[in-house]
């Protein structure tokens, strides 16, 4: 794997790496421009060439895979520059902000702005509990590169999530954490995604602007058969991306659910 250089600097490429040289200089720019280095402008073939001691053929394959991702933007009088802090996640796979995030190189953390337990009537219905059952409820505002990327809120049944309570949430994983302290592997669920424009509050809490949209996210999140998790998140359209990949073999599917009309 690349060096982890100092802030500003190329990696040094790892040749006895079995990760392409085009995939680590990608992932290395995803790092730097993470930082806000190439918000004004991206160095030129020549000098990526130059920098990570690599062909050109190289620079040009990692340059095609970041214009494909949509990370690579081009303007009239700007040249080119990668779009900071932007991130995707693939579809039909178990979503973690914080392994999306950290493996393009950026550092994320959490404020923690609830953890208790609740009872939600609405939620534990969700769950398949009666309605006054315990619930641990953790709600976070989740920041990459120290910028809000996503508000998460999460509610697991208390009885087999109360040691939960006692964990710092800043930089942990919920299920990792889960399986740690609970013995509970989520191994699937199902999740919804939809587009909406965020509230005032939401707005603030997230740091954009009015007339930005963003993804809302449900899901329920299952293991060995049984519903563990209830889980919304709201995060940030103009940080953050969906991709879809299939083959052949294991063909793409999606399921088209009708959207909700909006409050009156």
């Amino acid at each position: 794997m690349p060096t982890n250089p100092e802030p500003g600097r190329p990696a040094v490429l790892d040749r006895e790496d079995p990760l392409p040289l085009w995939a680590q200089l990608a992932g290395d720019l995803r790092r730097r421009a993470g930082t806000g280095e190439f918000a004004t402008r991206l160095p030129g073939e020549t000098e990526l060439v130059a920098q990570y001691r690599v062909s050109r053929q190289t620079v040009r394959e990692a340059l095609r895979r970041l214009r494909t991702e949509g990370l690579l933007v081009a303007e009239r009088g700007r040249g080119s520059y990668l779009a900071s802090g932007r991130f995707s996640q693939p579809l039909g796979a178990a979503y973690s902000l914080l392994r999306s995030i950290e493996a393009q190189g950026v550092q994320q953390r959490s404020d923690v702005l609830r953890l208790e337990q609740v009872r939600d009537a609405d939620v534990a219905r969700q769950l398949g509990l009666p309605a006054r059952s315990g619930l641990v409820l953790l709600e976070r505002r989740r920041l990459a590169g120290g910028q809000p990327l996503a508000l998460d809120a999460a509610w697991l049944p208390a009885e087999i999530a109360a040691p939960l309570l006692a964990v710092d949430f800043t930089r942990s994983a919920l299920y990792d954490e889960l399986l740690t302290r609970c013995g509970i592997r989520i191994d699937g669920g199902q999740e919804q995604i939809t587009p909406v424009l965020p509230t005032a509050e939401q707005r603030r809490l997230l740091g954009i602007r009015a007339g930005v949209a963003a993804f809302s996210l449900t899901r329920t999140a299952t293991a060995a058969g049984r519903r563990v998790e209830w889980r919304h998140t709201l995060i940030r359209g103009d940080r953050f991306s969906f991709l879809a990949t299939w083959t052949p073999t294991h063909p793409y599917r999606i399921d088209l659910a009708p959207t909700p009309d909006p409050p009156a």
